[in-house]
């Protein structure tokens, strides 16, 4: 089901969609090496050049003359340990989160290995999967003083390196380097809390968005059918007001993935409502902090944030969840943002549990597969037409539209699961949900931006999952008062359009 763009009010802001805070160019001994290659379309009238940038490359001047090794592409595909995580139980919950987190800064230190010429590929994936084996065996013993041991687990350590550079190019043969080969990366550490600088002595690394990675929307057929609600179909709507981030609010935390881990997301986030987010959040936390929505909702929402690859620097150039983790450019802010929650094509809702935890889409896409994936990106005016592993070239006049539509079926008894998905499901073709779930509110996000002609855009993605589109994602905490829940599936289930229009 997608949303009808007629039926919603947008929160528009003034000014435009770019934001312009903070940003600095470096100097000639912190320059940015750029590949450039261009993308002609013919019936947008467009041109796009795609960007291959190093970041992080502030040390420039204390490079070694050494010889070195070129750095090496490809992509490093891991088993998913928490997709394998069916009940955690509560106690140990937190502990083995941030043992899933250190897993993610394992291998961002073995990406940036390889971007900085410090190893080949057969060593730095042996020590990866080393680290990783470590790591997993702390997760089986704490899972194991609890409950049964999940001893399957260890054969999930290792991992594959696939090499090529981004979008299927072949890679050319590489110039191994000497002596050092396989070390550690300078200053770079795996513990939580982020990934270390490390030096900057390698040569850029691809890391997308690539050419094939854009089409023209106007080349795409529409693909979108709106289902027919049945006869006893909840079809009132309720919208919240609550801005587009105009603040700036950003962090690389992921509290619902890795609570009490610092940039556990390895990305920046964009946040509205509950203005107080972050990694060591709690729902008492939640529940006293502000809010930017208007009727005093304390619901938060983030996704990742968008960036335009200009090569201009943003304050978290040299930061985690930022440049060092690969994710460079001018972050935009929102043109508009639509919060919506929308009935069920069959029947009634019921009320979501408060604290109830949803994520949308997985940022893994890129290597997990696409059983998780739930991108779609359009423009407006098209809106008829959805890509899911494509981003669009939207004609002049037009925005880049993201929606993310939530699971809207609940298991009827908890507010978040082991892998963060299981308590939640998708409505059937028909509308109805599996056996031993409920209808819910769903949830719907629509995201606007504007970009400039011929701009190269890209989410802020894991370092691995070199920004592809299909990576997308959002997430929602439910803080809704229970007068303001009762209101929201009174409203959706009487058929009501509720909130501002």
């Amino acid at each position: 089901m997608r949303d009808d763009t007629s039926d919603t009010r947008e929160t528009a802001g003034r000014g435009g969609g770019r934001r312009n805070r903070g940003h600095k160019r470096r100097g000639l001994t912190t320059r940015l090496t750029v590949l450039v290659t261009t993308l002609a379309v013919g019936a947008a009238g467009t041109v796009i050049a795609t960007q291959y940038a190093s970041a992080g490359n502030k040390h420039r001047d204390t490079v070694r003359e050494q010889p070195r090794g070129k750095a090496w592409h490809g992509t490093i595909r891991c088993p998913d340990v928490g997709d394998q995580l069916e009940d955690v139980p509560e106690g140990v919950r937190a502990r083995v989160d941030r043992e899933l987190s250190r897993l993610d800064a394992q291998l961002a230190v073995a990406y940036r290995q390889l971007a900085h010429q410090r190893g080949n590929p057969r060593r730095v994936m042996t020590k990866l999967e080393r680290k990783r084996s470590s790591t997993i065996g702390r997760i089986v013993r704490t899972l194991g003083s609890v409950t049964e041991s999940p001893d399957h687990l260890r054969g999930l350590a290792g991992c594959e390196f696939q090499r090529g550079r981004p979008g299927g190019n072949p890679e050319p043969p590489p110039v191994e380097g000497g002596e050092g080969e396989g070390e550690e990366i300078g200053g770079v550490g795996e513990g939580i809390g982020g990934v270390g600088e490390g030096d900057d002595n390698g040569e850029p690394i691809e890391n997308g968005p690539v050419p094939e990675d854009f089409v023209d929307i106007t080349t795409v057929a529409p693909n979108v059918n709106e289902p027919i609600p049945g006869e006893n179909a909840s079809t009132g709507t309720l919208l919240l007001e609550c801005g587009r981030n105009e603040e700036g609010r950003h962090n690389s935390d992921n509290v619902i993935v890795a609570p009490g881990v610092s940039n556990g997301a390895h990305h920046m986030h964009d946040y509205v409502g509950n203005v107080s987010t972050d990694a060591f959040s709690t729902n008492e936390s939640l529940e006293a902090a502000d809010t930017t929505c208007t009727n005093g909702d304390r619901s938060t929402h983030y996704w990742p944030v968008i960036r335009i690859q200009d090569g201009t620097d943003e304050q978290d150039f040299d930061q985690p969840g930022g440049g060092l983790d690969g994710n460079i450019g001018t972050i935009l802010t929102p043109e508009t943002v639509t919060i919506q929650f929308r009935g069920n094509p069959l029947g009634e809702v019921t009320a979501m549990p408060r604290f109830l935890r949803i994520i949308t889409g997985d940022a893994r896409s890129f290597t997990n597969g696409t059983a998780n994936a739930n991108s779609s990106w359009s423009c407006t005016g098209f809106e008829d037409r959805q890509l899911t592993d494509r981003y669009p070239i939207c004609p002049e006049g037009s925005s880049v539209v993201r929606t993310f539509e939530f699971q809207s079926c609940w298991d009827g008894e908890n507010a978040d699961s082991a892998n963060h998905r299981s308590h939640v499901d998708f409505v059937r073709e028909d509308g109805s949900c599996a056996d031993g779930f409920v209808a819910i509110p769903q949830l719907v996000h629509r995201i606007t931006y504007d970009i400039p002609p011929g701009a190269v855009y890209a989410v802020d993605s894991f370092p691995e999952q070199l920004h592809k589109p299909i990576t997308d994602h959002s997430d929602f905490i439910n803080v809704m008062t229970d007068e303001q829940m009762n209101t929201l599936v009174e409203c959706v289930n009487s058929g009501q359009r509720c909130g501002p229009q």
